[in-house]
């Protein structure tokens, strides 16, 4: 692999482009996105679609399904999502390119967390800074680059970006694994881990809730014909954290319990909310026999649980097909004087899901930076041209050959994890 001349040129171009995608990440992270929160969603949706307009081909909207919430009160109730974007250029060039990201984050539209600014260090401090609106600002600015190379036709490439990544990609699933079946790499732009590294093995999850219901009773008069929800969720849970250790890499997550009632009132609704994460598919099969006799084994008069949820996400092994591929992002990475390594994770992305449909991928591309998920939020200035420039260099070597997009994808679908 070798720089050429017409390489350097979208390069140098690229250069002086970091003020430009920060300031635009800055401006997206200034509306508040939290995956439940509509009215952001739908005002960040138009300001991406603004956006990236700028590319050979007009964004799309993509409905999404609404998915089921289940509610403090134990009753099933539905969560709308606004749509999906997409942006499809070039769909029969002969190499095809799936490009992710997703403009939800974590912070509610209470947050106190509203605003990028800078640090003393010179980092940007701010709610989706790193996750990932500073991704998605350094992918565009890599398309908008790559479209200027003489070999860009050769290809073609499509623009998901989703509004429900944080809370599982429910919705957005079926579209995920609809784009990953018409590409040959994937490419997504979650931030780098917090040392600079790239995520390789990343475990699966799962979001789970029990739902126990018992039967109220006045706690003082007929506090023995009641029978205690909340008591039953609380030995749910302790059975269900029971299960950590017991398989290695498997843990449970107790995030929540909703329930209650008056104190002179025998509660008879609770939920456990709770997330799994594992290393393989052995793991998963045997984490959801555990829970159906965990949820079987309330059987007392007057009490029974239900388990609502599901795993969302298979893992994501570091199998040879995705040492190809890190093994030609880290060579790229050296052409620009950049040291590429990469380590386990056991977060979850949207890489997960487009492993899970055959297409190998690269799921940390965004910038650089860290606390993530916390208001702590960072990310470090410089990146943005550092991973711009690696991006546009990636899509580059693909139209060149010398990364093997078709061969990459067909190592994938000879690969037993696929299957």
């Amino acid at each position: 692999m070798r720089l050429t001349n017409e390489d350097r040129v979208v390069l140098d171009g690229l250069a002086p482009d970091g003020p430009r995608m920060i300031e635009r990440a800055v401006a997206w992270c200034a509306v508040n996105s939290g995956s439940r929160h509509l009215d952001g969603l739908e005002r960040q949706r138009r300001l991406l679609v603004e956006a990236f307009s700028v590319l050979p081909a007009a964004p799309a909207e993509i409905p999404l399904a609404a998915s089921p919430e289940i509610g403090a009160d134990g009753k099933v109730g539905e969560q709308t999502h606004p749509p999906a974007i997409a942006v499809v250029v070039r769909p029969d060039a002969p190499v095809q390119v799936v490009l992710t990201g997703h403009y939800d984050t974590v912070y509610p539209e209470t947050s106190r967390f509203q605003t990028v600014t800078t640090r003393p260090d010179g980092a940007l401090h701010g709610p989706g800074i790193a996750d990932m609106k500073g991704g998605i600002s350094v992918m565009l600015a890599a398309l908008e680059a790559f479209e200027r190379h003489p070999d860009a036709a050769r290809v073609g490439y499509r623009v998901l970006l989703s509004p429900d990544e944080e809370i599982g990609s429910v919705a957005s699933a079926p579209v995920l694994a609809q784009f990953a079946a018409l590409g040959h790499v994937g490419l997504t732009y979650e931030p780098a881990l917090a040392d600079g590294s790239l995520a390789s093995a990343r475990k699966g999850s799962g979001n789970f809730h029990i739902v126990v219901h018992g039967r109220a009773a006045h706690a003082g008069r007929d506090f023995a014909a009641g029978r205690n929800a909340v008591m039953e969720a609380a030995r749910i849970a302790q059975a269900l954290d029971a299960l950590n250790g017991r398989r290695g890499g498997v843990t449970i997550n107790i995030a929540k319990i909703d329930g209650g009632s008056p104190l002179n009132m025998v509660p008879d609704v609770a939920i456990v909310r709770f997330n799994v994460r594992f290393p393989d598919g052995e793991d998963a099969v045997w984490f959801e026999a555990q829970v159906a006799a965990i949820v079987a084994s309330t059987r007392g008069e007057g009490l029974h649980a239900h388990l609502h949820g599901a795993i969302t996400r298979g893992a994501k092994p570091f199998n040879a097909a995705q040492q190809r591929l890190f093994g030609a992002v880290r060579e790229a990475g050296a052409l620009l004087g950049q040291d590429i390594a990469w380590k386990p994770s056991g977060g979850v992305c949207e890489g997960n899901n487009l492993f899970a449909s055959g297409l190998p991928n690269v799921d940390t591309l965004g910038v650089r930076g860290g606390d993530i998920h916390s208001e702590a939020e960072h990310a470090w200035p410089e990146s943005f041209v550092e991973r711009a420039q690696l991006s546009a260099l990636i899509l580059m070597k693909l139209a060149s050959g010398e990364i093997d997009g078709p061969g990459l994808r067909a190592a994938m679908t000879r690969l037993p994890e696929c299957h």
